[in-house]
């Protein structure tokens, strides 16, 4: 995907002068120090800044959105520590161009020449690609700068990783985007015709992406019209850029966490927002409906009994209703969530006697809970001494259901909220009568 300032066809060499070039071209900064954003890592303390001040710059993965900077960076890394720049995707980079790049690099550097090699989108390279690199980083062939949009921990394999430092970019603030959107109009020598408010509209429309932004500006400074247009009047011509948003990708499991978080942090506010958020993506809602439902069960249980069957009656509406309206249901069902008393002692509980279960093996149940329909089994003692509740007081014999010889466990340990108030008023109940039955 392209980059802030990075052109996916490179110029033709020998352009005539005064040929047309995008704004976000005529913007290319030339230094380090005219880069907007990313201050994080460019600042004298930061990762890039030390590297430069030491003169020892090591291998990056450079993970962002898009339009933040990662393209230009490299390229000024390169002008910085004179390096020579190749810049290559792996989108449209095969094994046989990888290896006329490999021998270039090979033979600058028996020259006297670093390469520093720029990969965009490298995490859309395999292993065996991405394994091909590393020799010509370890002998100093190359400096990889590699730039992804994705996750690195689950794109890029241990092996790169653990020879590059993972630096993050951040989304351009609305402070950031105005510097630039100043510096655009300072190159073409006028002022946007937009207000305050329709100015802010077209920050936010471009949704902390520089290169959407420059494209939005050349768009609104090609209009001709007088006076200056309100949001309104802005949003009739401008369309507003698609919300970052993979649902395969880094923003379906970043958006489904912030979604459950704010469900778990009794938010409802937030959590309808994230929910919004999704469903402006393009999720589908029946994924949704199926991490609400998981929600109820994982966060909720029950402490709210009811909100697992209120997260099913959602789902099944919104499969008779369809979009948009079944949408509302799902909807309800966040915000009953968000504000159902919280407890995950039964989850929690589950995982404990799933360890337990790991850990004892293949124990027996005692022979007093098992039936015997055999005469062979009763000899065996298969049954003896079965106390059967409902004849005991309080329907409780207080008998032990452990395998013989293991500790009794402990696994659900029920909240003071919600209906697991009551719950636990019955656990300690059972508890004591237990150590009754038992000492008698």
């Amino acid at each position: 995907m392209a980059d802030l300032f990075d052109d996916l066809i490179p110029r033709e060499e020998g352009a005539a002068p005064g040929a047309p070039r995008p704004l976000a071209d005529r913007l290319r900064p030339a230094r380090l120090s005219e880069v907007i954003g990313q201050e994080h890592l460019l600042a004298l303390d930061g990762p890039i800044g030390a590297m430069l001040a030491a003169g020892s710059l090591s291998s990056l993965i450079l993970w962002g959105p898009p339009g933040v900077g990662k393209t230009t960076i490299a390229r000024l890394l390169a002008t910085e520590t004179d390096l020579h720049f190749e810049q290559i995707s792996a989108i449209f980079t095969g094994v046989q161009d990888l290896r006329k790049v490999f021998d270039a690099a090979r033979l600058r550097r028996r020259q006297g020449r670093g390469t520093l090699l720029f990969v965009d989108e490298i995490h859309r390279f395999n292993r065996a690609q991405q394994d091909g690199f590393l020799p010509l980083m370890e002998d100093g062939t190359i400096v990889l700068v590699g730039a992804t949009t994705e996750n690195p921990s689950f794109e890029l394999n241990a092996a790169l990783l653990s020879r590059a430092q993972v630096l993050v970019l951040n989304r351009l603030t609305l402070a950031d985007m105005e510097q630039l959107a100043q510096r655009a109009e300072k190159e073409l020598g006028r002022t946007l015709p937009l207000d305050g408010h329709a100015r802010e509209a077209m920050l936010e429309m471009a949704d902390g992406d520089g290169r959407a932004l420059l494209n939005l500006i050349e768009q609104v400074a090609s209009w001709r019209v007088s006076g200056t247009l309100d949001t309104a009047a802005l949003s009739s011509r401008l369309r507003r850029r698609a919300a970052n948003y993979d649902k395969s990708g880094d923003g379906h499991y970043n958006l489904i966490s912030a979604l459950h978080k704010s469900v778990r942090g009794s938010d409802p506010d937030a959590a309808l927002y994230w929910f919004a958020r999704m469903l402006e993506g393009g999720e589908d809602p029946r994924f949704l409906a199926r991490r609400i439902t998981r929600m109820a069960v994982e966060d909720i249980g029950l402490a709210d009994p009811q909100a697992q069957t209120l997260c099913i009656d959602a789902w099944e509406t919104y499969e008779r209703l369809g979009s948009p309206e079944g949408e509302l249901a799902l909807a309800q069902a966040v915000v009953y969530l968000a504000l159902a008393p919280k407890s995950n002692a039964a989850y929690t509980a589950y995982k404990a006697a799933r360890e337990a279960a790991r850990t004892t093996g293949s124990l027996a149940p005692p022979k007093h809970i098992l039936n015997a329909p055999t005469r062979m089994m009763k000899d065996q003692g298969f049954g003896a001494g079965y106390r059967y509740d409902h004849d005991a007081e309080d329907a409780f014999s207080g008998q032990e259901y452990f395998p013989d010889g293991m500790k009794r466990g402990v696994y659900y340990v029920p909240v003071d909220r919600g209906f697991e108030r009551e719950l636990r008023k019955r656990t300690d109940f059972f508890a004591r009568l237990r150590a009754k039955r038992q000492k008698g």
